[in-house]
């Protein structure tokens, strides 16, 4: 059995189906992990939620995904580029919501912990677990409307064990589905989405702050495409942008190989059938 986490799909279907076949993926035997963004901007954000679902794939939630969650409800308007409208208008469109809304916001497997975006430097890995599922039971819950509703919000800034309601669940979804930039007292950045070696200043890649509580626990993330894969001794970055043209990224949890394919990127307009 061999475990494997992929990269953001962004609704690259056939980019997912070849990658599959480059593993030679056997359901019976293996396990996939999704890191988040399985939708939008690409163009098969439907058959991207229908198969993981039909399959039981397993997967995490990403900002992408939660954004179709929120324009779904009516809390969120759509932004120029998304490509969510196949899904909302689908004759299966409550099934897909509602199994997406019970996806989990990070996952542990074959030693990592795999989660969309990043970690906060107070959070250990098993902390980062157990926060997250305050943010999964709230998006079970009968009331989970009211969490979409409240969820948007750069407020609170970072971690205070203190947080209660929903500033706190809107802390922790924050982190771990878009951060990329941290001070070292944990205080998010949701600006810049350019190069690391840029940070704003006072700022740092969350993975690269000094004495972050999950240093040494192996960490496996996507969301960030300019980042690219990046490999270091507790962190692999996997987002290799296959929405922009560039390819989309296995890692085999085991021994850590690689696998990619290249991307047609939003020029890939050849559908599932």
């Amino acid at each position: 059995m061999s475990t494997y986490a992929i990269g953001d799909l962004q609704g690259c279907f056939d980019a997912l189906q070849q990658l599959l076949l480059r593993i030679a993926f056997d359901p019976a035997v293996d396990q996939v992990y999704l890191l988040g963004d399985l939708v939008n901007r690409g163009v098969d954000s439907l058959a991207v939620l229908r198969w993981a679902r039909e399959h039981d794939i397993k997967a995490i939630l990403g900002n992408h995904d939660l954004h179709l969650l929120a324009v779904s409800e009516g809390y969120a308007t759509p932004h120029t580029g998304d490509t969510l409208h196949g899904v909302l208008t689908a004759p299966d469109r409550e099934e897909l919501l509602t199994w997406l809304r019970h996806l989990p916001l990070a996952a542990s497997a074959a030693g990592f912990l795999m989660v969309h975006a990043g970690l906060l430097p107070q959070w250990t890995a098993s902390r980062a677990l157990a926060l997250a599922t305050e943010v999964e039971a709230a998006l079970r819950s009968p009331d989970y409307r009211d969490f979409l509703r409240e969820m948007y919000g750069n407020k609170p800034a970072g971690w205070d064990d203190d947080l209660r309601g929903y500033d706190r669940l809107r802390v922790i979804t924050n982190a771990m589905t878009r951060l990329r930039f941290c001070t070292p007292q944990g205080e998010m950045e949701f600006k810049t989405k350019g190069d690391p070696a840029y940070p704003p200043t006072g700022f740092l890649p969350w993975f690269q702050v000094p004495g972050r509580r999950s240093e040494g626990s192996p960490i496996v993330f996507g969301h960030w495409s300019a980042l690219g894969l990046r490999e270091e001794s507790d962190c692999i970055a996997l987002d290799t942008g296959c929405l922009w043209g560039g390819q989309l990224t296995a890692l085999r949890l085991e021994d850590r190989q690689v696998f990619q394919v290249e991307c047609a990127g939003l020029a890939g307009t050849v559908r599932w059938q």
